[in-house]
């Protein structure tokens, strides 16, 4: 136990000794101990720097476009996932133990329906489809305020007749 301190004492000198001869001989002869920092704390353009007291906006893609690319599977057909709220019309429902709703999108030509279950995410914030109900759907959407808070929006669109 005794060698043992002795030893970690022996090497903590060595190295102290070490870091402080090459500290001496890494400094310059005319006096300028901190030449490296002159090009470092420079600022060109003080307007170009981040304001710190903003947060950072990230701004997230769309997991399913995303998955969709990763996959290798390209498309031109547009779906559901970058389609407003406010052109969704829900056409009808089918009630049981598996709920889907089917939906077509309002200022489209060809008469496509798309079936969506509970949970699935739709429009252009991720709104959540939370509950499928024999008049229409419920749908949640969370959003940023403007004191910088999550806040949720439920938006319920009932069903439509063409």
């Amino acid at each position: 136990m005794v060698k043992t301190n002795v030893l970690v004492i022996a090497f903590m000198l060595m190295n102290f000794m070490t870091t402080e001869t090459s500290a001496q001989t890494a400094a310059p002869a005319s006096g300028q101990k901190y030449e490296f920092l002159k090009s470092k704390t420079q600022v060109k353009n003080p307007l170009e720097l981040r304001d710190p007291f903003k947060r950072k906006i990230v701004r997230k893609k769309n997991q399913a476009s995303q998955a969709k690319k990763d996959s290798g599977y390209y498309s031109d057909e547009l779906g559901i996932d970058n389609v407003p709220i406010e052109r969704i019309r829900v056409v009808g429902v089918l009630l049981g133990e598996q709920r889907r709703a089917m939906v077509k999108i309002a200022d489209r030509n060809d008469n496509e329906i798309f079936y969506l279950r509970e949970g699935s995410k739709i429009g252009q914030n991720n709104a959540e489809l939370r509950a499928i109900l024999p008049a229409g759907i419920i749908l949640v959407e969370k959003i940023r305020n403007v004191y910088d808070q999550d806040e949720y929006l439920e938006t319920v669109i009932p069903i439509t007749q063409e």
